[in-house]
């Protein structure tokens, strides 16, 4: 079992930045495969970033360039630096973990607010 703690979250003026946080519990945090999501009011949940165990990241299209995920396997942390944040960047955000051998997310934390405003 893996437990997910967001924070960070807030409201901030477009052009502003923010970092969340992602804690986990558990001794296997290096072997999980994290990710970022997202969910606007009355839009799915679109998948935000990603950090392999091996260190490999991906981005959406819409964040690449402002995002950044990175980790830390010593603190079993992932953050994700938001910079030059949009009016559209507000949702809930959600991290979760996955092992690297499915595709599912299987553990998930329970979301930090995000709002930009403009």
């Amino acid at each position: 079992q893996v437990q997910l703690v967001e924070s960070g979250g807030g409201l901030v003026q477009a052009g502003g930045s923010l970092r969340l946080s992602c804690a986990a519990s558990g001794r296997t945090f290096s072997t999980y495969v994290m990710g970022w999501f997202r969910q606007a009011p009355g839009k799915e949940r679109e998948l935000v970033a990603t950090s392999t165990n091996g260190g490999t990241t991906s981005y959406a299209d819409s964040v690449r360039g402002r995002f950044t995920i990175s980790r830390d396997n010593a603190k079993n942390t992932v953050y994700l630096q938001m910079n030059d944040l949009k009016p559209e960047d507000t949702a809930v955000y959600y991290c979760a973990a996955r092992s690297a051998f499915v595709v599912r997310y299987s553990y998930w934390g329970q979301g930090t607010q995000v709002t930009v405003s403009s």
